[in-house]
């Protein structure tokens, strides 16, 4: 299961990618395409050309976790630029994405950051 409180930064890789690499193959395209660290406490994300599969490649403690996740019907609202750098996101447009949901959701109520407890 994903634990939100270890994770600082999400990223998707934006387009498809080959899900037939494992985590060897991922780990290699964080390392090389994004010039990012796969050992740091980030979730990186890649979608299949369907949109209907998703791997989220993890780093922790003294191994990588491998998440997969298969959508019954439709597809992920997934960004379709083929682009080289990832597309850095929070964990809750991470959320609304698993939820086949976009990354955008004008409805959502915004974050709120307290100040002060009366």
């Amino acid at each position: 299961m994903l634990n939100e409180a270890a994770i600082d930064s999400v990223y998707l890789a934006q387009g498809s990618t080959d899900l037939r690499k494992s985590i060897d193959g991922l780990a290699v395209i964080v390392k090389e395409e994004f010039d990012l660290d796969p050992f740091s406490p980030c979730l990186f994300v890649f979608c299949n050309r369907q949109r209907d599969k998703l791997k989220i490649l993890h780093w922790n403690h003294n191994g990588f976790w491998l998440y997969y996740r298969r959508l019954e019907r439709g597809p992920f609202q997934w960004p379709s630029e083929n682009n080289s750098v990832p597309l850095k996101i929070n964990p809750r447009q991470l959320r609304w994405l698993l939820d086949g949901l976009s990354l955008e959701q004008k409805q959502a109520h915004p974050a709120v950051t307290a100040r002060a407890v009366i």
